[in-house]
This record gives structure tokens, C-alpha cells and sequence, in this order.
């Protein structure tokens, strides 16, 4: 059931967000392998750097995590979010930095197959691969501004659910979270946010969205809540769409013009 709350705040982008575009600088897009000593495995996960990336500058990073059914590729197939980027960074809209999209399921046997549900638990390992792990992977190969407020953490669905769990109990961590229709792995918000006034301090933005038609709605709609009775500032936009990618791409296109400023 729909609030008085639950309505779209930012419209629709315009056509053509994830088009390759002409006559712009282009970022570069790589897979490469990390060790996990959390997984006790060597892993995978893409990076993209913005264009005119060079290690005499600082860049700050957006970690990028993907649903249940999804892997590091998820995000590359139907939000291109190194093509959205350039686009932005060419019109001035979005600060240059470096987009990380790992794999989410912290687990030996890490691809989405089988029963994906199953692997529910290693999506909860995979705090710990994200904070020991990937993060210092990034900062050790990547000209990276390791400063809290430097950080970014955001997802859609299951990975939603793990950036408002891994996010706002590491506040010295993050800075910057969204949940793009996280999904029932997502904390209680009372469990993520016993102190109403450190979130204010501390947290530059806190995103959450997710479309009038998805049956998970009520998951950010009690976040959305708990917020608001706790005066803790944070966007709430719901649009037209169910659980699904346009979605998730255009919470995405506007999530990242308002970071790292």
C-alpha cells in the first residue's frame, strides 16, 4: 500500500543516459582479480576509472553492488554505468571517480546459478571481504582518496539491502549510501540506526528508492519511516516501476551527480 510519502521526487532522466556518445572522453573499464582472505580465494570485480585517470590526482570511489541473481557483470549489463559516467563527467554534472562493482556473494563457488537463494548468508560474508578485502585492494592498485568522506556504498536489491547494513554500521566507513529497492536481507531499521544523531552527523547522503509497482516496496518503506520519525535527512524517491532495471538505472544516474560535493 502507497503513502502519502511514496512519490517520485526526481523525474525520469532524459533518453539516452547509457548511449555511447561521440566527441566525449571515455573512462576505461577493467575486470581484475583481488586476494580475498575473507573467501580464502582469489576473486573478481570490475573497476571503472574516469576518463583522463592519472595517479597525480586523488579520486574518490562509489563500491556498486549487485542482486541476488547477479554477479560484477550485473551492473554492466543493463546500466552501463562507465558509459553513464562519462556522459555526466562530459557535462559537468558528476565529480570524476572510480566505480567499483564486485561480487557481492562471498563464497568459494561465487556465480549465480542453481538455487541463487542459497547463497543468501554469503551475501553477509561479504561485509568482511568488502571492508578487509576489496576495499584495500582498490587503495593499494588505485590513485584513491581513502577518506571516509571519499567513499561511497550503494546497490540495488540484495545489494541495496548490503549497503544500508554495511553502510550505516560503518559510518567511519562511508559517507555516502543508497538502496535502490533493497531487498528483505535488509537489517531492521532500528538494528541499523540506534543513533539517530551519528547518522546526522556523519552521513552526507542517504538514498532510498524504489518503484510504486514492486512488491518489496515495503522493506524501504519502513526505512523510510523510521527515518523520518527520527528527523534523520535522506531522499525517498518512488516512481513508476517494479523491481527492476530502468529502476535501478535511473536511481543511479541521479544518485551519482550528488556525490563526493
Amino acid at each position: 500500500m502507497l503513502g502519502p510519502d511514496d512519490k517520485q521526487v526526481y523525474d525520469d532522466p532524459p533518453e539516452g543516459i547509457v548511449n555511447k556518445r561521440d566527441g566525449v572522453p571515455h573512462g576505461k573499464l577493467e575486470l581484475i582479480e583481488y586476494e580475498s582472505k575473507t573467501v580464502g580465494t582469489t576473486r573478481k570485480m570490475n573497476v571503472y576509472t574516469p576518463p583522463g585517470y592519472t595517479a597525480d590526482k586523488k579520486y574518490p570511489v562509489l563500491y556498486l553492488l549487485h542482486g541476488i541473481g547477479g554477479d560484477e557483470t550485473e551492473w554492466l549489463r543493463f546500466a552501463n554505468p562507465d558509459v553513464m559516467l562519462d556522459n555526466l563527467i562530459a557535462d559537468g554534472k558528476a565529480i570524476p571517480m572510480i566505480i567499483v562493482m564486485p561480487n557481492g556473494r562471498a563464497q568459494k563457488n561465487d556465480r549465480a546459478e542453481g538455487n541463487v537463494f542459497a547463497s543468501a548468508p554469503a551475501f553477509a560474508v561479504f561485509e568482511h571481504d568488502l571492508l578487509d578485502d576489496v576495499i584495500p585492494a582498490i587503495e593499494s592498485r588505485y590513485s584513491v582518496d581513502a577518506r571516509r568522506d571519499m567513499r561511497a556504498l550503494a546497490g540495488l536489491s540484495m545489494g541495496g539491502g548490503q549497503s544500508l547494513n554495511f553502510g550505516l554500521t560503518h559510518l567511519d566507513q562511508f559517507a555516502w549510501v543508497g538502496g535502490f529497492s533493497s531487498a528483505p536481507n535488509t537489517k531492521s531499521p532500528q538494528d541499523l540506526i540506534p543513533d539517530a544523531g551519528a547518522v546526522k552527523e556523519q552521513l552526507k547522503l542517504l538514498w532510498l528508492s524504489c518503484g510504486n509497482q514492486d512488491g518489496l516496496i515495503r522493506i524501504s518503506q519502513g526505512m523510510h519511516t523510521h527515518l523520518k520519525e527520527n528527523g534523520v535527512p535522506h531522499v525517498w524517491n518512488v516512481d513508476g516501476y517494479g523491481h527492476d532495471a530502468t529502476h535501478w538505472r535511473n536511481n543511479l544516474y541521479h544518485f551519482v551527480q550528488l556525490l563526493f560535493r
